[in-house]
């Protein structure tokens, strides 16, 4: 899936330009690039397709170079994961009816793919032979309100000691109900990777989402755009968290052996950042820090910037904008985002009109 915007990243991340094409990890490939290339370790490459938004498509097939047409389908609109997913599983029928599927986003950080590719492939094995739906879990460190959680019975299944049947969903819960889940040692953070063979994900859909199924599922490799308008324009607009696994039955977590993050937001990234001594983290850049602690720096690798005197700031760029902001005041994001572009806006209007009088 990897048709979002990822706003909070802002500046580098921008609605033409979303997380998942961003390298925000700093290791010289976009988000997309490396969940692609893990999973070509799990199926042939030419099994892997790409959900994304129509305006993305480009980006998409520069990004990943050689994919097939039936690989990138483009959604006309977002209507969150439920449709993504159905249209994914209609042309993914075309091929095969029998299919197991892992779904999963594009944007998402995995610590230790060796043991990341071992638990898909576990679960790839038990919804082989299992009319089941299997998630990934994380054990949770932190109480962030910003992941889904996952409750669970403590008895392990007879299947895997580290498989346990999922007795709630609970998505971005606040604080306090986060801290207290934690508390009962009953819950991992959802990573959003569901796995299920494509006849359980199908009698899902039709069972819990009706409405989608009836419209989704009779889509195809070769719809016209214009008949994929009409099915989006139509649909609801729902997750698979909520259109499903909330009501699911035989739904199990597999408790994941790796490491994961869902990079939400800037302070999420330093979380999970190698920091020196002082605390202070160069993701990308070249940075001289001065009497600088606890600090983020992602700025374009032949940027060079200086800093003295800052504690905990994120200091990010693109080509264009420069952002300096105090890591507790990143909920401003948005405002910071939409003043910029306001004002680009107004500056490009001007021009315009003094180029007409000329």
């Amino acid at each position: 899936m990897a048709g979002g915007f990822g706003s909070r990243f802002w500046p580098i991340c921008r609605d033409n330009s979303p997380k998942q094409f961003i390298d925000i990890l700093g290791n010289g490939r976009s988000m997309l690039q490396t969940t692609f290339a893990r999973f070509e370790r799990i199926c042939p490459r030419e099994n892997i397709i790409i959900v994304t938004h129509r305006k993305y498509e480009q980006r998409v097939r520069e990004q990943i170079e050689g994919l097939l047409p039936y690989q990138v389908l483009c959604e006309p609109t977002r209507r969150n994961t439920a449709p993504c997913v159905a249209y994914a599983a209609a042309v993914i029928h075309e091929q095969n009816p029998h299919a197991n599927v892992v779904v999963t986003p594009s944007d998402h950080a995995i610590f230790g793919e060796d043991r990341y590719v071992q638990d898909v492939e576990q679960a790839l094995e038990l919804t082989s032979h299992c009319d089941c739906i299997v998630t990934l879990g994380v054990r949770p460190t932190t109480p962030n309100a910003q992941y889904g959680y996952i409750q669970f019975e403590e008895a392990s299944s007879p299947d895997a000691r580290n498989l346990h049947r999922v007795v709630t969903f609970t998505e971005k819960p606040p604080v306090e109900m986060a801290r207290q889940f934690i508390a009962t040692g009953e819950f991992f953070w959802n990573s959003g990777v569901y796995v299920w063979s494509l006849p359980t994900l199908r009698r899902s859909y039709e069972r819990y989402l009706p409405s989608v199924a009836g419209s989704f599922f009779q889509l195809g490799a070769d719809t016209t755009p214009s008949e994929l308008e009409q099915v989006y324009a139509l649909s609801e607009s729902i997750s698979v968290d909520f259109g499903i696994m909330e009501h699911a039955e035989d739904v199990y977590v597999l408790e994941a052996s790796f490491g994961w993050s869902d990079i939400e937001s800037w302070d999420s990234l330093y979380s999970i950042s190698r920091r020196n001594a002082a605390g202070n983290s160069v993701v990308m850049g070249r940075a001289f820090l001065y009497d600088v602690k606890d600090t983020l720096v992602h700025v374009p690798q032949n940027r060079t910037v200086v800093l003295q005197g800052l504690e905990g700031y994120i200091v990010a760029a693109d080509e264009d904008t420069i952002l300096i902001c105090p890591r507790s005041e990143e909920d401003r994001m948005a405002k910071f985002a939409s003043d910029v572009e306001l004002f680009n806006l107004k500056e490009q209007q001007e021009k315009a009109k003094a180029t007409e009088q000329e």
